[in-house]
Protein backbone atom coordinates (compact mmCIF):
# COMPACT_ATOMS: atom_id res chain seq x y z
CA UNK A 1 0.00 0.00 0.00
CA UNK A 2 1.65 3.53 -1.32
CA UNK A 3 1.96 6.39 1.37
CA UNK A 4 0.58 9.28 0.15
CA UNK A 5 2.08 12.53 1.21
CA UNK A 6 0.34 16.06 1.51
CA UNK A 7 1.44 19.04 -0.03
CA UNK A 8 1.47 20.99 2.85
CA UNK A 9 3.80 18.76 4.44
CA UNK A 10 6.08 18.76 2.02
CA UNK A 11 5.77 22.49 1.62
CA UNK A 12 6.31 23.40 5.65
CA UNK A 13 9.52 20.37 5.16
CA UNK A 14 10.64 22.60 2.22
CA UNK A 15 10.03 26.21 3.81
CA UNK A 16 11.56 24.97 7.23
CA UNK A 17 14.78 23.43 5.30
CA UNK A 18 15.35 26.71 3.37
CA UNK A 19 14.74 28.92 6.79
CA UNK A 20 17.77 26.61 8.15
CA UNK A 21 19.76 27.54 5.32
CA UNK A 22 19.19 31.23 5.66
CA UNK A 23 20.00 30.46 9.70
CA UNK A 24 23.14 29.04 8.77
CA UNK A 25 24.53 31.53 6.65
CA UNK A 26 23.67 34.16 8.87
CA UNK A 27 24.90 32.87 12.11
CA UNK A 28 28.63 30.96 10.62
CA UNK A 29 28.91 32.91 7.15
CA UNK A 30 28.79 36.37 7.84
CA UNK A 31 26.61 36.83 5.39
CA UNK A 32 23.85 39.84 6.15
CA UNK A 33 21.29 40.38 3.53
CA UNK A 34 19.89 43.26 5.41
CA UNK A 35 23.00 45.73 5.32
CA UNK A 36 25.41 46.46 2.80
CA UNK A 37 29.16 46.11 4.72
CA UNK A 38 31.23 48.61 3.34
CA UNK A 39 34.49 47.14 1.04
CA UNK A 40 38.35 48.06 1.33
CA UNK A 41 40.72 47.25 -0.86
CA UNK A 42 44.45 46.38 0.33
CA UNK A 43 47.58 45.66 -2.01
CA UNK A 44 49.97 43.63 -0.61
CA UNK A 45 53.13 43.05 -2.24
CA UNK A 46 54.30 39.48 -0.58
CA UNK A 47 52.91 36.43 -1.14
CA UNK A 48 49.38 35.49 0.46
CA UNK A 49 49.76 31.74 0.02
CA UNK A 50 47.14 30.67 2.86
CA UNK A 51 44.80 33.69 2.29
CA UNK A 52 41.45 32.72 0.15
CA UNK A 53 37.74 33.93 0.12
CA UNK A 54 35.96 33.95 3.47
CA UNK A 55 39.36 34.19 4.97
CA UNK A 56 38.58 36.13 8.23
CA UNK A 57 39.09 40.39 8.67
CA UNK A 58 40.22 40.67 12.58
CA UNK A 59 40.75 43.70 14.28
CA UNK A 60 42.31 43.50 17.99
CA UNK A 61 41.92 39.64 17.89
CA UNK A 62 37.69 40.19 16.68
CA UNK A 63 36.18 39.19 13.75
CA UNK A 64 34.93 42.17 11.99
CA UNK A 65 34.83 41.24 8.15
CA UNK A 66 35.97 38.64 5.35
CA UNK A 67 37.33 38.06 2.49
CA UNK A 68 35.58 38.63 -0.65
CA UNK A 69 38.04 39.05 -3.51
CA UNK A 70 41.37 38.69 -4.60
CA UNK A 71 43.31 39.13 -8.29
CA UNK A 72 46.48 40.20 -9.32
CA UNK A 73 47.69 44.17 -10.04
CA UNK A 74 50.36 44.01 -12.56
CA UNK A 75 52.92 47.00 -12.95
CA UNK A 76 54.33 47.46 -16.21
CA UNK A 77 55.94 50.72 -15.09
CA UNK A 78 57.90 48.92 -12.79
CA UNK A 79 57.30 45.46 -13.34
CA UNK A 80 56.07 44.11 -10.68
CA UNK A 81 52.67 42.30 -9.50
CA UNK A 82 50.87 43.38 -6.07
CA UNK A 83 47.63 41.47 -4.85
CA UNK A 84 44.97 43.06 -4.40
CA UNK A 85 42.76 41.87 -1.49
CA UNK A 86 38.93 43.15 -1.37
CA UNK A 87 37.45 42.66 2.24
CA UNK A 88 34.37 43.54 3.62
CA UNK A 89 33.89 45.72 6.46
CA UNK A 90 30.79 44.58 9.28
CA UNK A 91 28.43 47.19 10.46
CA UNK A 92 27.38 47.82 14.27
CA UNK A 93 31.32 46.25 14.94
CA UNK A 94 33.22 49.36 15.75
CA UNK A 95 32.14 52.27 18.46
CA UNK A 96 34.04 55.12 19.98
CA UNK A 97 35.51 56.36 23.14
CA UNK A 98 31.91 57.04 24.37
CA UNK A 99 29.92 53.76 22.39
CA UNK A 100 28.67 55.38 19.77
CA UNK A 101 28.98 52.98 16.73
CA UNK A 102 30.96 54.14 13.95
CA UNK A 103 29.25 53.44 10.45
CA UNK A 104 32.15 52.31 8.64
CA UNK A 105 29.49 51.55 6.28
CA UNK A 106 30.13 55.18 4.98
CA UNK A 107 33.30 55.59 2.74
CA UNK A 108 34.31 59.16 4.65
CA UNK A 109 34.00 57.19 7.94
CA UNK A 110 36.14 54.67 6.65
CA UNK A 111 38.45 56.83 4.92
CA UNK A 112 38.41 59.07 8.36
CA UNK A 113 39.81 55.56 10.29
CA UNK A 114 42.63 54.92 7.60
CA UNK A 115 43.53 58.48 8.30
CA UNK A 116 43.93 58.26 11.72
CA UNK A 117 46.26 54.97 11.19
CA UNK A 118 44.11 52.29 10.57
CA UNK A 119 46.56 49.36 8.71
CA UNK A 120 45.99 46.01 7.40
CA UNK A 121 48.85 43.29 7.03
CA UNK A 122 48.53 39.33 6.91
CA UNK A 123 48.87 37.34 10.15
CA UNK A 124 48.81 33.33 11.16
CA UNK A 125 44.96 31.88 12.23
CA UNK A 126 47.39 28.89 12.99
CA UNK A 127 51.14 27.89 11.97
CA UNK A 128 50.40 24.19 11.67
CA UNK A 129 47.42 24.65 9.05
CA UNK A 130 49.02 27.09 7.59
CA UNK A 131 45.92 29.59 6.83
CA UNK A 132 46.35 33.37 7.05
CA UNK A 133 43.78 36.23 7.81
CA UNK A 134 43.84 39.97 7.19
CA UNK A 135 44.54 41.95 10.59
CA UNK A 136 43.64 45.66 10.79
CA UNK A 137 45.55 47.27 13.54
CA UNK A 138 45.97 51.97 14.32
CA UNK A 139 49.28 52.45 13.75
CA UNK A 140 51.08 56.21 13.34
CA UNK A 141 50.90 57.58 10.26
CA UNK A 142 53.94 59.52 10.28
CA UNK A 143 55.68 56.00 10.81
CA UNK A 144 53.42 54.27 8.46
CA UNK A 145 52.13 56.66 5.50
CA UNK A 146 49.60 55.83 3.09
CA UNK A 147 50.61 55.57 -0.56
CA UNK A 148 48.87 58.14 -2.29
CA UNK A 149 49.89 57.19 -5.51
CA UNK A 150 47.04 53.77 -4.83
CA UNK A 151 44.18 55.28 -5.47
CA UNK A 152 40.17 53.64 -5.78
CA UNK A 153 37.28 54.74 -7.21
CA UNK A 154 35.35 51.57 -6.19
CA UNK A 155 37.09 51.30 -2.85
CA UNK A 156 38.64 52.91 -0.08
CA UNK A 157 42.71 52.14 0.07
CA UNK A 158 43.82 50.47 3.10
CA UNK A 159 47.90 50.69 3.42
CA UNK A 160 49.30 47.13 3.73
CA UNK A 161 52.90 46.80 6.33
CA UNK A 162 55.00 44.27 5.75
CA UNK A 163 53.66 41.44 7.63
CA UNK A 164 56.07 39.15 10.32
CA UNK A 165 55.76 36.20 8.08
CA UNK A 166 57.62 37.73 5.18
CA UNK A 167 60.57 38.65 7.76
CA UNK A 168 60.42 34.91 8.72
CA UNK A 169 60.75 34.09 5.02
CA UNK A 170 63.35 36.14 4.77
CA UNK A 171 65.61 35.26 7.58
CA UNK A 172 65.28 31.18 6.03
CA UNK A 173 66.47 32.47 2.69
CA UNK A 174 69.53 33.96 4.49
CA UNK A 175 69.62 31.04 6.42
CA UNK A 176 69.58 28.55 3.71
CA UNK A 177 72.38 31.08 1.87
CA UNK A 178 74.69 30.79 4.76
CA UNK A 179 73.93 27.43 4.92
CA UNK A 180 75.41 26.83 0.90
CA UNK A 181 78.16 28.61 1.85
CA UNK A 182 79.57 26.01 4.51
CA UNK A 183 82.40 23.67 3.29
CA UNK A 184 80.49 20.96 5.06
CA UNK A 185 83.14 18.36 2.73
CA UNK A 186 86.07 20.20 4.10
CA UNK A 187 85.21 19.90 8.06
CA UNK A 188 84.32 16.23 6.81
CA UNK A 189 87.40 15.74 5.76
CA UNK A 190 89.18 18.07 8.66
CA UNK A 191 87.23 16.09 10.90
CA UNK A 192 89.08 12.44 9.97
CA UNK A 193 92.34 13.68 9.84
CA UNK A 194 91.34 14.97 13.95
CA UNK A 195 90.18 11.12 14.72
CA UNK A 196 92.86 9.70 13.04
CA UNK A 197 95.40 11.89 14.59
CA UNK A 198 93.49 11.46 18.03
CA UNK A 199 93.90 7.64 17.39
CA UNK A 200 97.14 7.41 16.94
CA UNK A 201 98.05 9.23 20.16
CA UNK A 202 96.13 6.95 22.18
CA UNK A 203 97.35 4.20 20.38
CA UNK A 204 101.07 5.58 21.03
CA UNK A 205 100.26 5.91 24.73
CA UNK A 206 101.16 2.88 27.11
CA UNK A 207 97.80 2.58 29.10
CA UNK A 208 98.42 -0.85 30.52
CA UNK A 209 102.08 -0.01 31.47
CA UNK A 210 100.44 3.52 33.43
CA UNK A 211 97.62 1.45 35.03
CA UNK A 212 100.49 -0.51 36.87
CA UNK A 213 102.60 1.90 37.96
CA UNK A 214 99.68 4.15 39.27
CA UNK A 215 98.39 0.22 41.01
CA UNK A 216 102.15 -0.01 42.20
CA UNK A 217 102.13 3.69 43.76
CA UNK A 218 98.94 3.02 45.54
CA UNK A 219 100.36 -0.30 47.17
CA UNK A 220 103.70 1.39 48.44
CA UNK A 221 101.96 4.43 50.02
CA UNK A 222 99.15 1.67 51.62
CA UNK A 223 102.85 0.13 52.96
CA UNK A 224 104.39 3.43 53.98
CA UNK A 225 101.07 4.32 56.34
CA UNK A 226 100.97 0.88 57.99
CA UNK A 227 104.76 0.76 58.71
CA UNK A 228 105.75 0.56 62.45
CA UNK A 229 107.82 3.47 62.50
CA UNK A 230 104.97 5.83 60.72
CA UNK A 231 102.58 4.31 63.75
CA UNK A 232 105.40 4.70 66.43
CA UNK A 233 105.95 8.65 65.37
CA UNK A 234 102.12 9.06 65.63
CA UNK A 235 102.52 8.04 69.27
CA UNK A 236 105.10 9.55 70.14
CA UNK A 237 103.30 12.92 68.55
CA UNK A 238 100.22 11.76 70.81
CA UNK A 239 102.02 11.21 74.23
CA UNK A 240 103.92 14.75 73.66
CA UNK A 241 100.56 16.69 72.95
CA UNK A 242 99.50 14.92 76.21
CA UNK A 243 102.79 16.39 78.09
CA UNK A 244 101.85 19.63 76.73
CA UNK A 245 97.88 20.09 78.28
CA UNK A 246 99.51 18.71 81.56
CA UNK A 247 102.48 21.55 81.94
CA UNK A 248 99.73 24.04 80.44
CA UNK A 249 97.15 22.78 83.45
CA UNK A 250 100.03 23.16 86.11
CA UNK A 251 100.78 26.55 84.90
CA UNK A 252 97.21 27.82 84.89
CA UNK A 253 97.74 26.99 88.85
CA UNK A 254 100.93 28.57 89.70
CA UNK A 255 99.52 32.05 87.51
CA UNK A 256 96.38 32.52 89.40
CA UNK A 257 97.72 32.66 93.29
CA UNK A 258 100.49 35.20 92.06
CA UNK A 259 97.81 37.13 90.16
CA UNK A 260 95.60 37.81 93.35
CA UNK A 261 99.19 38.38 94.87
CA UNK A 262 100.04 41.15 92.74
CA UNK A 263 96.58 42.90 92.20
CA UNK A 264 96.61 42.93 96.66
CA UNK A 265 99.92 44.86 96.25
CA UNK A 266 99.14 47.31 93.48
CA UNK A 267 96.33 47.82 95.80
Amino acid sequence: MKTKFSPAVIGAFVLGAFALIIIALLAFGGVNFFSKPQRFVVYFEESIHGLDLGSPVKLNGVRVGRVVDLNIRYDAATNKSVVAVVCEFSKNMLTDAKGNIIDVSSRNELQNLIDHGLRAQLGFLGFATGLLFVELDFRDPKDYPADDQRTEIKYAVVPAVKSAISEVQASAIDIMANLQKVDFAGLSVELKSLLVATHKQIDGLDLPGMAAQWKKTGVAVGQAASAPEIKQTFANLNAAVMDLRTVLAKLDTQVMPAGKELTATLA
